[in-house]
């Protein structure tokens, strides 16, 4: 395998290991560190190489820059050490932390930190390290690579300088190999495990899709027939259960397409799209949410706004999340939602003069199942996925965003795509 392509793996290995650790901490923050494969130096100088579970990458550079004492002793060190919180790491690290050294044998190429908002369970503890065990044994690997790289290189170079060194380069092929052998058993254990989970994820699906289909169609064929018999109290209950329907009907929906996301099986389809005729039909599927709420919807869209190239079921998503989550947290006033073509671009913007989002939680919003009242609650219905899958569906669109929200006044949530314009 070329040398570009194992970075290329290493490196996704390494962003997948702290995005695993703030999921098995419980929503907090993770920061990987890791040796340069070509440093050769007694001590080599760790560099951030990933980071998850912060609100900006300014954010998380600050936090890698201040424990990098810390980091440079773990690379000393062979035991997870549980400092209890760091204030580097903010409020997602605020009841405990976990430093684990990453490595093989007596080798350690790297560290990893992870903070946890509330005290990590001996279940957790586990999984984070047997987590760092497999991202050690990488790592691991990534450098026993690149030494045999540079012995072949030398030896290339300098002839009689080879036989010196053939024995050196034996053992460290032989032990390549048998770390390729030990990857190859973890990849087909981690592909039994993924099949397993999208083979639940699809059953899943089925088992409730059908039924829950079926549920509304009846329903929705009883309200819509000759119903005089029905009293207005079973009119209002039935009603109520079609709304209920829906709504969990959107849930399972979301979740199926922030799993398929993950997966790399929801491909981006690229249409024509009339994006004027878009925002309408998002702003009409929007008014059950409002209900009978003093609120209206403006429209500020730049006229003429060309036609593009996009993806039409991705963007629809996208607007109607964005408009269902406004409408759902203003409960009078406005709701504005402004459009503009910009260069290759297309902008957008969805606000609104609901109750807004406090500063402590503005880290927060992006992550999944997070809700502003208390999981208790039901004043806000929802299971906390709709922004979680905007920000991925735009990332698919290989787009970006912008949120900024004011307690009390209101919050906006801006975003840009890449498109064609038709001419």
């Amino acid at each position: 395998m070329s040398h570009s392509r194992t970075s290329e793996r290493l490196i996704a290995t390494l962003r997948s290991a702290a995005s695993g650790a703030v999921g098995l901490s419980g929503g907090g923050c993770a920061l990987l560190f890791a040796t340069s494969l070509a440093d050769e130096a007694p001590e080599p100088a760790p560099q951030l190489r990933s980071a998850a579970g912060f609100g900006s990458p300014d954010a998380a550079r600050a936090a890698a820059q201040a424990l990098l004492p810390r980091v440079r002793e773990a690379l000393l060190g062979e035991d997870v050490v549980h400092p209890g919180a760091l204030p580097e790491l903010g409020e997602r690290g605020a009841a405990d932390t976990s430093i684990l050294p990453l490595g093989c044998g007596d080798r350690v190429h790297g560290v990893l930190i992870v903070g946890s908002p509330a005290p990590l369970d001996p279940t957790a503890t586990q999984e984070l390290a047997k987590l760092a065990d497999s991202t050690g044994l990488h790592l691991d690997h990534a450098h026993l690579a690149a030494q045999v790289e540079i012995f072949r290189a030398r030896c290339f170079e300098n002839e009689a300088r080879a036989e010196a060194k053939s024995d050196e380069l034996l053992k460290l092929s032989e032990e390549l190999f048998a770390q390729d052998i030990e990857l190859m058993r973890n990849n087909e254990k981690l592909g039994k495990i993924e099949k397993l989970k999208n083979n639940f994820i699809e059953k899943m699906s089925l088992e409730l899709r059908t039924p829950l289909n079926s549920i509304i169609e009846a329903t929705i064929t009883v309200l819509a027939g000759e119903n005089d018999v029905l009293s207005d109290h079973a009119k209002t209950a039935l009603r109520t259960a079609l709304e209920e329907g829906t709504a969990f009907q959107r849930t399972l929906q979301n979740i199926l397409d922030l799993w398929r996301i993950k997966q790399g099986e929801l491909p981006v389809e690229l249409q024509e799209v009339n994006f004027a005729e878009v925002v309408g039909e998002a702003i009409f599927s929007v008014q059950e949410t409002l209900g009978n709420k003093d609120v209206t919807i403006e429209k500020q869209i730049e006229e003429p706004l060309p036609r593009v190239v996009t993806d039409l079921a991705k963007v629809n998503q996208i607007l109607f999340l964005l408009l269902d989550n406004a409408a759902k947290f203003t409960q009078k006033g406005r709701i504005t939602i402004a459009a503009r073509p910009e260069d290759d671009s297309l902008v957008c913007s969805i606000s609104d003069t609901g109750i807004g989002v406090c500063p402590d939680d503005q880290q927060f919003i992006f992550d999944e199942f997070f809700q502003v009242d208390d999981l208790g609650s039901t004043t806000y219905r929802g299971a906390g996925l709709g922004l979680t899958l905007v920000r991925d569906l735009l990332i698919l669109l290989e787009g970006e965003s912008q949120f900024t929200s004011e307690p009390g006044k209101g919050t906006t949530f801006a975003f840009r795509i890449p498109v064609q314009r038709v001419s």
